[in-house]
């Protein structure tokens, strides 16, 4: 539990109030206390706590009218009633309104204490697997197409660090959707109405990028017939991304990071700087600390850019969203050229998944692209594959795996329950809530320890897993 969890208690007895006040005090909970049910009320319209105890017995009006109010609204707040002894029958009538628990007065400080942490113990697990379930339910964001555990990481750091200045060093192979990323970022920050400006450094050549960046004035080298914005200034209020910035050139590298620092820059041939006021993003195809060990990027321009790190997955670990972007991209295609393409056969869809991709999306872009202009059909077959695609597999090998349909990205332990058969003696019969058991906790290790992965790879709810863990933990307690 954190500091960040609020419980509210609503009680008009100020002794039962100042008892409740000492059993939580080193409990780390916000605690919030009230004497009316009116009060309560007025209160939920500006704060939504993770727990709330209600009182039956209150001046102005019953307990509950105070929890239909609660419930009629829609708060998520939990809600444990607390009452006298006679009562508990109507405690109980409350719980089947919504009341998750109810305390018998008088209360013990650890009866008190226990309720509370278990309380908001689960109010934790539940919203870290709604959050979970909720990250799963995206197949696409903000120009990504996928579903996969890697690309829902990226999309929750894209999340988390979108409404901040901070800078983000994106790091991936080439194809793998870097400036997409660095583009989400934009969308989903403050500046999203202003402007996003991206430069290749790798595409520029030397002399000419820190004009690219900073602008210049006339007369300021040869060719420059006029006063030239650079994207400092086009970016102002925005957002500026340096592409393949580990390929920039150390001097200019220098006055990138003052600029960084400071805000401040000066254009080629001027005497005076200008302020501006940017989001810096980058990204390379390339290990940055490699390039800093041997003298190719400034460590302390790393330091300032490496803020938070982004690393985008490698198409080959995407599992199943290889079939869906290059579905995607096979309808798109196929409206364009005028052909009937709408899907692809199950051989074509195993090499789809089985081929390494070391162009990543670009290259699968391109391989779509290939097929629509040369062929026709309603299904892609597998002899309508360029190569080296249909150079990866054997034939044999091709109609084994499509015949068993093959698509979890991710191979489950062998020593599971999937293989508890063949390991196991005929003549021992064991039960089956130890072979559940075994196989869980076995995913579980072979997941290092992340019960949510393990949860994806056996293919139930996070939430289920959290429960029968929980429950097992208890009886060996």
């Amino acid at each position: 539990m954190t500091s960040t969890y609020r419980v509210l208690i609503i009680e008009d007895s100020l002794p039962l109030t100042n008892i409740y006040r000492q059993y939580l005090a080193k409990e780390p909970i916000e605690l919030v206390c009230l004497e009316t049910g009116q009060a309560a009320l007025d209160y939920l319209e500006k704060a939504t706590p993770h727990l709330i105890l209600l009182d039956l017995k209150l001046p102005d009006m019953s307990g509950e009218k105070v929890l239909k109010q609660i419930k009629d609204k829609g708060l998520p707040s939990a809600v444990i009633v607390v009452t006298s002894h006679g009562s508990v029958d109507t405690a109980v009538e409350l719980m089947r309104l919504g009341a998750i628990d109810f305390l018998e007065k008088p209360v013990s400080a650890e009866r008190l204490k226990t309720t509370v942490r278990n309380q908001l113990e689960h109010s934790r697990l539940q919203g870290l697997v709604e959050d979970i379930q909720s990250s799963f339910e995206r197949n696409t964001y903000q120009g990504f197409i996928g579903a996969s555990l890697p690309m829902q990481n990226v999309y929750r750091i894209i999340d988390a660090a979108a409404p901040s200045k901070a800078t983000v060093f994106i790091t991936g192979e080439s194809g793998t959707g870097k400036e997409v990323c660095a583009e989400a970022i934009h969308r989903q920050s403050p500046r999203s109405s202003e402007p996003f400006v991206a430069i290749n450094c790798g595409a520029i050549p030397h002399d000419l990028m820190e004009s690219e960046i900073f602008g210049h004035v006339k007369g300021a080298f040869t060719g420059a017939s006029n006063d030239r914005k650079g994207a400092a200034a086009q970016a102002n209020g925005g957002t500026l991304f340096l592409d393949e910035i580990c390929e920039m050139d150390l001097e200019l590298q220098k006055k990138l990071l003052r600029f960084i620092q400071t805000g401040r820059y000066q254009k080629v041939g001027a005497s005076k700087e200008e302020s501006v006021d940017i989001r810096f993003l980058c990204a390379t195809n390339k290990d940055p600390l490699t390039e800093v060990a041997e003298g190719r990027f400034r460590e302390d321009l790393y330091y300032r850019l490496h803020v938070v790190p982004l690393a985008m997955p490698p198409l080959r670990e995407r599992g199943d969203d290889i079939l869906a972007i290059a579905t995607k991209f096979l309808i798109s295609y196929a409206a364009e050229e005028g052909k009937r393409f709408t899907s692809f056969s199950p051989e074509a869809e195993v090499v789809l998944r089985h081929y390494p991709w070391p162009g990543n999306v670009r290259q699968l872009q391109n391989v779509i692209r290939n097929i629509v202009v040369l062929h026709d059909g309603d299904s892609v077959t597998i002899k309508q594959l360029p190569p080296p695609l249909n150079e990866t597999l054997s034939d044999q090998e091709i109609r084994s795996i499509a015949q068993t349909r093959v698509s979890e990205p991710v191979t489950p332990p062998q020593d599971i329950a999937a293989t508890q058969s063949v390991q196991e003696p005929e003549s021992e019969i064991r039960p089956l809530c130890d072979i559940e058991r075994e196989a869980i906790q076995k995913t579980i290790a072979y997941c290092d320890g992340n019960v949510l992965k393990a949860a994806v790879l056996l293919q139930i709810s996070p939430s289920t897993l959290y429960r029968k863990k929980q429950a097992w933990e208890t009886d060996e307690a």
